[in-house]
This record gives C-alpha cells, sequence and structure tokens, in this order.
C-alpha cells in the first residue's frame, strides 16, 4: 500500500536525520495523516480564512492527495521553554533544526515518489505567508486538520494525539491515498466545554486571551525573539502558550 510507504518512509527519515546531519535536535516519532486533494474543505478554507490560500490543484495539478505530518519535539525541548518569558534556546533551535528536517524530509519523499511514477509538489514549513496580513497562502496548520492530524487548540494550534509541540509539514502528489478520518471530537478541553485556560495564561504579552489571538501582538513578541540567537538563524519564536500545558505531549482524551 502506497500510504504504508510513505508512512514508514517519513518515519525512518526522521528516526536517521540527526544521526545523519549531526543535529542537537531529536525528535519522536511523526504521525502521518492524509487528505483528498479534493476534499471540500479545501475551498471552505479558501471562502472563510482566505481567498487567496492556494488549493492542492494549484500547487500540482491532477493532485489527488495531501500528505500532511506533524514532528513532535521530545518532552525535555517543550520543558526547557517552560518559563519566562523568552523562549529558550533548545526550543529556538528545535525550530530552526526542524524547518530544515521538513525541507530535506519533503524534497526527499517527493524523490521517492516521483521513483514510482507520481508528481509532487512541496512548500516551505514556515515563512510563507503575507507579512502584512498575517496570513499563509498554504496553512499547514489547516491542511493538518483536513488531513485528520487533529483540532485546533484555543491557542490556535493543532492539537494532534502526539500533543502540540512540535513542526508540521505537507506534501501534494498525484497518488491515490486512502484519506484518513477526521477526530470525532475536540482535543481541546476549553472547546470541549471542560475547564482549562492554561494557554492563555501562559500567554502573559496579552497576545492570546478566550476571545482569540491578536496576530499581530504575537508576530511582534516573535520578531523581538528573532534578535535573541543570531547564531542559530532565524529563530522568531514564542510557544509558551504551548509548553507544559494539557495538550502539550498528547491529546487530553
Amino acid at each position: 500500500m502506497i500510504g504504508e510507504r510513505i508512512e514508514a518512509f517519513i518515519r525512518e527519515y526522521v528516526k536517521r536525520y540527526r544521526r545523519v546531519k549531526g543535529t542537537s535536535t531529536d525528535w519522536e516519532t511523526p504521525l502521518v495523516a492524509y487528505a483528498s486533494a479534493h476534499d471540500p474543505l479545501f475551498h471552505r478554507l479558501r471562502e472563510v480564512v482566505d481567498h487567496r490560500h492556494l488549493l492542492p490543484s494549484d500547487l500540482l495539478r491532477n493532485a489527488k492527495t495531501v500528505i500532511a505530518y506533524f514532528i513532535p519535539f521530545r518532552r525535555e525541548v517543550a520543558l526547557s521553554n517552560a518559563g519566562g518569558r523568552r523562549p529558550s534556546r533548545e526550543w529556538a533551535l528545535a525550530y530552526v533544526e526542524t524547518n530544515q528536517l521538513t525541507n530535506d524530509l519533503n524534497a526527499s519523499l517527493a524523490r521517492m515518489l516521483e521513483s514510482m511514477g507520481f508528481r509532487c509538489a512541496v512548500t516551505p514549513p514556515t515563512h510563507n505567508f503575507d507579512e502584512r496580513r498575517l496570513v499563509s497562502n498554504w496553512s499547514h496548520k489547516h491542511v493538518a486538520y483536513i488531513a485528520g492530524l487533529g483540532t485546533f487548540g484555543l491557542h490556535h494550534m493543532i492539537i494532534t494525539e502526539k500533543g502540540c509541540c512540535g513542526r508540521l509539514g505537507s506534501v501534494v502528489t498525484d497518488a491515490v491515498v486512502e484519506p484518513t478520518e477526521r477526530p470525532g471530537e475536540e482535543f481541546c478541553l476549553h472547546k470541549r466545554g471542560e475547564e482549562c485556560l492554561a494557554c492563555v495564561e501562559r500567554c502573559t504579552f496579552g497576545a492570546l486571551t478566550v476571545n482569540g489571538l491578536n496576530r499581530h501582538r504575537c508576530y511582534d513578541v516573535c520578531m523581538r525573539n528573532s534578535r535573541l540567537y543570531p547564531d542559530l538563524g532565524l529563530a522568531d519564536v514564542c510557544g509558551k502558550c504551548v509548553c507544559v500545558v494539557p495538550c502539550s505531549f498528547k491529546a487530553p482524551i
């Protein structure tokens, strides 16, 4: 089955990456899910979120499937970022190294599928957004939701079965893979009607409230943080709202 080959490839690639590239960051086993390129939610995303959001067919003619994956950070990375107002060096480094991992993984996955006769299209893991409106033209978070990787938390991040501390990636292909069933319930405790505002309490900058996320205030914080570790590259991160909260390492179900 093509889906099983894709999942095995992604998991083995991530497993070997630290040894091959000599990264400081290590990762847990990735989660992989699939969406039909013709899922109506892609059109709904364009209508509701942004009319400039791309459809899978905009990236690849005759697209059939969108592969979405989540690469979880190891627990110690999130724990390092739990205190204070500044992001930890470990968290910033994990962000930079996982972005590179995602770029390398996408290119290698595309080559593997192309060797089997399929075509692929890849997009960057981040920094593919309009800096004025702060809206991406290909949102990995929304793609992950459509593919069934998880549900949105109050913090606007995707909560997967392995939590929300990690990075998302996606690849569009003309290979046909059976879509993953989306979760039948909310993974966010607050959205389920239970008592939890841990992510709001963790955001001491006022960017995240129970009424929503102020994208520009959040972005300003991240850009200020990008100057903290210039030797690492562009680490425009914060992550306080997802570190050491009930949904950090698993879906609270």
